[in-house]
């Protein structure tokens, strides 16, 4: 028997509202789900956004007494919280900026801001050219050049930042010295033919803006720290054959660095060098006229 029509009536009302309202509901949700999120402090900015660079990153005080402790490697193996937060910080922004491109952003923009002269050489490559321009600082002020190494960076990362760190300041010479940490595999697995492409395509953006380059063959090494069992030594030879016959072909100024530094093994002459891959301040005293006398030469050739 069925229900009398004005309770029917009133049954279908409540289904209606009750549908109509988990409509709206499941509406809101989706629409909260996909709209943008508030960037709070501990949120990292994503997108296109106007100042994609955070604020430099502080290493807790744990971090230094670990390093200055006996039992260093003990303490780092089992980080306290303060220092994992610090690590984990530092990678999440490794990842969000591959090439690091906030590591000069802001000294780039200041020098244009200024109206600088514009630099004799801008010297590009990794922790070999960053540790040269921080322990030769009055060496590179005395003769106009500007450091742009970063740490650890392989032949892609510096290609990705040329524009940037090199073009941007309009540079009369620009000085390429990389490719260690491509051999020590720092991005993974790479070819020599990936690594030459890398400094071939920064050598036409350097010529495209009319910037001299000077080329540098790959200080030795026969081991790697960071990485160890690499045995680098003859890899490192076969690039360096590669760059001095491309300097040669594309009447490139070369600054011959592997030659001068090396040892009878293809190693680093070990009163040059601490741990057998950075100069020391002596190593970087070897490196200096010839990083001078190329600049010249290129400038020469470039008038």
């Amino acid at each position: 028997m069925g229900l009398p029509a004005s309770v029917e009536s009133g049954h279908m009302k409540t289904r209606m509202l009750t549908a109509c309202a988990a409509a709206l509901l499941l509406s809101a949700g989706l629409a909260a789900a996909q709209a943008p999120q508030a960037i709070g402090p501990s949120v990292p900015p994503a997108g296109v956004v106007e100042s994609p660079c955070p604020p430099p990153l502080q290493p807790p005080a744990e971090l230094a007494d670990i390093r200055n402790s006996p039992n260093r490697d003990a303490l780092l193996a089992s980080p306290p919280p303060a220092v994992v937060a610090y690590n984990q910080e530092q990678a999440r922004r490794a990842r969000d900026d591959w090439g690091n491109l906030c590591r000069y952003r802001a000294d780039n923009a200041a020098r244009v801001a200024a109206n600088a002269p514009a630099p004799t050489a801008v010297f590009m490559g990794d922790s070999i050219t960053e540790g040269w321009a921080r322990t030769g600082a009055d060496f590179f002020a005395a003769n106009g050049y500007v450091g742009r190494g970063i740490s650890g960076q392989v032949t892609a990362q510096n290609l990705l930042r040329f524009q940037q760190d090199v073009v941007a300041l309009h540079p009369k010479v620009a000085h390429i010295m990389i490719g260690t940490n491509d051999v020590a595999g720092n991005a993974g697995p790479t070819t020599y033919q990936d690594i030459q492409n890398n400094i071939m395509a920064m050598v036409q953006i350097a010529r495209a803006n009319k910037i001299a380059v000077v080329l540098a063959t790959i200080p030795p090494s026969t081991d790697f720290p960071w990485r160890r069992g690499m045995e680098p030594a003859s890899k490192i030879i076969k690039m360096n054959e590669w760059i001095r016959d491309y300097a040669r072909r594309e009447d490139l100024v070369l600054a011959d660095y592997h030659k001068a530094l090396a040892n009878p093994e293809n190693g680093f002459r070990a009163e040059w060098s601490g741990d057998g891959v950075h100069p020391n301040a002596e190593g970087f005293k070897i490196m200096d006229p010839i990083a001078e006398e190329a600049v010249k030469i290129a400038l020469k050739k470039s008038r």
